[in-house]
């Protein structure tokens, strides 16, 4: 019960909470609070990254042969835009990242914007699976520092009567 276990992970190890002192237990928890709120940063990270993706395949998906012609709004920046007119409906431009963009056709367009959701929704889920783990962690040192602050007033009560 005193004892936390981080076996699965490779290069961890089984903790005895019980045989930490009170800032050694601190320590941990502070460690772990800072892990966290990475994981939380990371989350949010990947969270945006998933939308513009999601974002990005639903506009591919608008592009029909009936779009040829139409006026767009064509992004240069992330606030910047230009007018153009859609001339090619079977191919699209991606930013593939870094600066590097692919002329794809729109079903491969699709598929990539597709692979690339599903690619950080599984990061994310692997990320709160290991968020869960650590506030698991982290509520077993809360818990121990609770009975070792307990377990020192009642020494000191005793010592006083």
């Amino acid at each position: 019960m005193a004892s936390v276990s981080t076996a699965p992970a490779p290069g961890m190890h089984q903790i005895d909470l019980s045989k930490l002192s009170l800032p050694q237990l601190a320590q941990l928890k502070q460690q772990l609070d800072q892990e966290l709120n990475v994981f939380q940063d990371s989350l949010q990270t990947l969270k945006m990254a998933q939308g513009k993706f999601v974002e990005s395949g639903e506009s591919v998906d608008k592009i029909t042969p009936k779009s040829k012609g139409k006026s767009i709004l064509v992004p240069l920046t992330g606030s910047m835009y230009v007018p153009g007119t859609i001339a090619d409906t079977e191919h699209v431009v991606i930013d593939i990242g870094t600066g590097y963009y692919a002329q794809k056709d729109i079903e491969g367009a699709k598929d990539y914007f597709k692979r690339k959701t599903q690619f950080v929704t599984e990061q994310m889920e692997k990320i709160q699976i290991m968020g869960i783990e650590k506030s698991k962690v982290r509520e077993a040192i809360c818990m121990m520092m609770e009975m070792k602050m307990q377990a020192q007033a009642q020494a000191q009560k005793a010592s006083t009567s």
